[in-house]
């Protein structure tokens, strides 16, 4: 049960700006003095807390009396890749689980050094490497501070997922109260209030989503819109069917679906290219489209198929009901030497991959 009473003073040296700032404004002493007094009431089984409040509230100050060994405000980055940035004792598959677990599914990205990467990358790589540490308790200051504020929620959302699939506990300390909603976390002190709120006999419940999915003729622009970003090739079919899912009005997935040419079976359709932008990676929208347009197919007759080698999506698809998996091997290329322009580019040699079709 951390308790808090902290006394801040500050005395500046007497000089000409200061002076004659305190005859101006009538300040009667060069003395600051601040306080902050209050309780946290932590039960055993919480995991997620918040620390929230504007600036000059005393969020700092509080976090670095209570929490000053587990206070992260950055690492160290210096590697061409982010992947050799990770704890050296941590296996390639853990950490692109623990990548994947966050939120930050873009195998391409996992190439680029941290430098380089998106405000939102950032946020979600900081936290999968705090993970990967061997700290069972560690907190964030400025948390979503530098992202856009849609990122910030979203990337909340696919955080508190991962911290929940471990044992870990995590503070996010932030000025930003529109987080709390989607970081669902198990208590709350507000510094503006100097009050304490326990949330954890609480739903767990996913903000509401305003999601849509639309098809689209303009296929070379939006596939360049999201081609960096799959993990297979950069290459597309333009005889696809493509859409687009839109979340609150922006843009934040791709799916196309081509004909699958078969000898018996001539009525099944295969997903071509499923990309999330990385922002919105962690929410299921991959998931949803699937789902979505794939029921579409299903009751229009056709089979609905997808082929995957990405083990994130892999997992998803096992645990579903909706899903049937049809082959989970190593295979063979079939693109590069196959005849049919319409598998170009969808070698799967020296990948395992899994196929899923839509009950």
């Amino acid at each position: 049960m951390p308790t808090f009473d902290i006394i801040k003073k500050h005395n500046c040296k007497s000089t000409f700006r200061v002076d004659s700032v305190l005859g101006t404004y009538d300040i009667q002493s060069r003395e600051i003095i601040e306080s902050f007094k209050g309780e946290i009431n932590l039960s055993d089984s919480w995991q997620i807390g918040l620390i929230v409040g504007k600036s000059g509230t005393g969020k700092t100050t509080i976090a670095n009396q209570l929490f000053s060994n587990i206070l992260i405000n950055s690492f160290e980055y210096s590697s061409d890749s982010i992947l050799d940035d990770m704890p050296l004792n941590c296996s390639v598959q853990e950490i692109c689980k623990t990548f994947n677990s966050v939120g930050f599914s873009s195998p391409p990205s996992w190439l680029k050094p941290y430098s380089v990467l998106s405000n939102g990358e950032k946020m979600r790589v900081n936290l999968a490497r705090a993970i990967l540490d061997e700290k069972d308790l560690f907190a964030f200051d400025e948390f979503t501070s530098v992202v856009d504020r849609e990122v910030a929620k979203v990337g909340s959302f696919a955080m508190q997922k991962a911290i929940r699939k471990t044992k870990k506990k995590f503070i996010a300390i932030t000025c930003h109260h529109d987080v709390e909603s989607w970081l669902l976390p198990d208590w709350v002190f507000n510094t503006d209030t100097m009050t304490f709120h326990n949330n954890e006999g609480q739903k767990k419940n996913r903000p509401n989503l305003k999601f849509e999915i639309f098809q689209t003729g303009d296929k070379s622009r939006y596939w360049k819109m999201f081609s960096k970003y799959h993990y297979l090739s950069h290459s597309h079919n333009n005889a696809a069917n493509t859409y687009l899912a839109v979340l609150n009005e922006k843009i934040c997935g791709f799916i196309s679906i081509l004909h699958f040419p078969h000898a018996k079976s001539k009525n099944i359709k295969k997903v071509h290219r499923l990309v999330v932008l990385p922002d919105y990676q962690g929410l299921g929208v991959g998931k949803i489209m699937l789902n979505e347009i794939g029921l579409i197919y299903r009751k229009n007759g056709f089979r609905f198929n997808i082929v995957t080698s990405s083990p994130n999506l892999i997992y998803s698809l096992k645990k579903s009901n909706n899903w049937i998996m049809t082959r989970f091997n190593r295979t063979k290329e079939v693109g590069k030497k196959s005849n049919r322009p319409e598998m170009k580019g969808s070698s799967a040699k020296n990948r395992i991959t899994a196929s899923f079709e839509l009950k």
